[in-house]
């Protein structure tokens, strides 16, 4: 379980394909904190560190994850948001995470404001859904919604939130990792059923 806070970036040095996984070795200032068999969240993405080498470390996408999530588009060189998994009794500064990608967004529009940025984001019809001031996870930041419409939605990006993350890279189409609102998936669930 994660809160969306984002604690730091990692480069990806290199990935290799293994059978149908893909093996992903990065680089962080937070790599001699890691230990082998722990799940941390990459861009949203719920993934266990299977290696750990001085600085480096590497871990394991299978199938599934890289079909439902934006790990077929990286590439070396980039920068990926890390969070580790929230200890139980901190503080839940952002909002509930699974690291459970729900599906693959889109950035469709990046607007400069004075001292902040709006980034409006489109997904494929789907039961998922957004409310204005529901939370909503993109890459694994914790973030507000500010306008809701059907499959598509705008978050407001705070200087400190746009140096800290990869938000500062992200660009007009561009495709992120959505987590919808774990209380909005459970109550979309139940209207379906009742239709």
């Amino acid at each position: 379980m994660f809160t969306g806070i984002i604690e730091n970036l990692a480069k990806i040095d290199s990935i290799k394909k293994n059978k149908k996984n893909l093996d992903i070795t990065l680089s962080s200032s937070l790599t001699s904190k890691f230990k082998i068999d722990q799940s941390i969240s990459h861009n949203g993405i719920c993934l266990t560190v299977v290696n750990i080498n001085e600085s480096h470390y590497t871990v394991t996408a299978i199938e599934e994850t890289i079909n439902k999530t934006t790990i077929s588009k990286w590439r070396v060189g980039d920068i990926v948001n890390l969070e580790r998994a929230m200890k139980i009794g901190g503080r839940l500064d952002g909002h509930m995470i699974q690291g459970h990608v729900d599906q693959i967004g889109q950035c469709i529009h990046v607007e400069t404001m004075d001292g902040s940025w709006e980034y409006t984001i489109k997904y494929e019809k789907s039961e998922n859904i957004t409310v204005e001031k529901g939370s909503i996870a993109i890459n694994g930041v914790s973030l507000t919604v500010i306008d809701s419409r059907p499959n598509q939605f705008k978050v407001a990006i705070i200087p400190y939130t746009y140096e800290h993350t990869s938000f500062s890279k992200l660009k007009t189409n561009d495709y992120v990792n959505l987590e919808f609102d774990i209380l909005g998936k459970y109550l979309s669930k139940m209207i379906s059923n009742y239709k």
